[in-house]
């Protein structure tokens, strides 16, 4: 495919995720027009009630959709060039794990005092992102001290595993409401971020993308090796730490506001590769976005149509694409 050709592929996908984002507004308990979706974003006539349904309430989680969508896709590609590994995703270095921990902690701990909703609410979220800090303070000072990567990314499976035991112990001691806001956690939601929140999980989502961009050509000498890189110039750790801080602001941040969202970041980055048949980043990166934003967009229609949580229909969708790579490494 020609640069010509991605780039009207992926203007013509980018009206599509327009059009997604109109009808994911117009989709709900309410299911409002097309039309009075268009409307009410460009400021022409709609019902009152119809436009204070779409943008005090669904804009914002449309909003949290795309940033969620764009942002697990290019933290799993910057891992899979990374570790250079198909199967590596934007949890891989246990941020996911992390971040469970972290609100399995501090569920456990709320029933012990009396704390308001708006407080427990950004709780969540602020343990959350302790907790995947804390596991990227301690893989990146791993990784100024180990050179191969794959030892970091076994260490990454295991801090997960660690990890999991652990919550599976404090869920077992935890009280049944506990267990079951943390159980709700787990299934992921693109709907609970208030406006407020989506201040805190834009900003930090966009300073994900910005390294991200600083870090194409990095990524593009990965795709030799990091010896290559290294005689190329490339500073591989220092590169290598920039990585790991974006992953953990994108794949971190979405965590802790909308819990862990699977197989996006590992499926994502294959569809893209796969349909614009190309491994430079300045254009998987943008592509990625684009792609990202559009599933986790028909995600959500589908999770408000048959009424799921949205981590079963990522699962549905993703799952299939990953045995299809397995298979198709697996045959060359």
């Amino acid at each position: 495919m020609t640069n010509p050709q991605r780039s009207k592929l992926l203007t013509l996908l980018f009206l599509i995720c327009l059009i997604l984002f109109c009808f994911d507004l117009g989709i709900g308990s309410i299911n409002i027009p097309f039309k009075s979706v268009v409307a009410a974003l460009t400021g022409g006539n709609c019902p009152a009630d119809e436009k204070t349904v779409i943008i005090k309430i669904r804009l914002i989680k449309g909003i949290v959709a795309i940033l969620a969508g764009s942002a697990l896709s290019v933290s799993g590609m910057q891992m899979q060039t990374l570790f250079r590994n198909p199967l590596a995703g934007p949890y891989v270095l246990g941020i996911s794990s992390g971040a469970s921990l972290g609100v399995a902690l501090f569920i456990l701990a709320t029933p012990l005092f009396s704390i308001p909703d708006e407080i427990m609410q950004f709780g969540i979220a602020g343990a959350a992102r302790a907790g995947a800090a804390i596991i990227l303070i301690i893989v990146g000072i791993l990784g100024q001290r180990i050179k191969d990567i794959m030892v970091i990314l076994i260490l990454g499976m295991m801090f997960s595993s660690g990890i999991g035991a652990i919550v599976q112990i404090l869920q077992y001691l935890s009280r049944e409401d506990s267990l079951k806001s943390f159980v709700v956690w787990t299934m992921g939601s693109l709907g609970e971020t208030t406006f407020s929140q989506l201040w805190i999980l834009m900003p930090a989502v966009i300073s994900g993308f910005i390294i991200a961009v600083f870090a194409i050509k990095p990524l593009n000498l990965l795709l030799f090796g990091e010896e290559y890189a290294r005689t190329m110039g490339l500073n591989v750790r220092k590169s290598r730490n920039y990585l790991f801080i974006s992953t953990t602001l994108l794949a971190g941040s979405v965590t802790a506001f909308c819990g862990p969202i699977g197989f996006i970041g590992l499926a994502i980055p294959h569809i893209v590769k796969m349909t614009l048949k190309s491994a430079d980043h300045k254009i998987l990166l943008p592509a990625n976005i684009i792609y990202g934003a559009g599933i986790m967009l028909v995600c959500d229609i589908i999770s408000k149509i048959f009424l799921l949580p949205i981590n079963a229909i990522t699962a549905l969708i993703g799952i299939p694409i990953v045995i299809f790579v397995v298979i198709n490494n697996y045959r060359r």
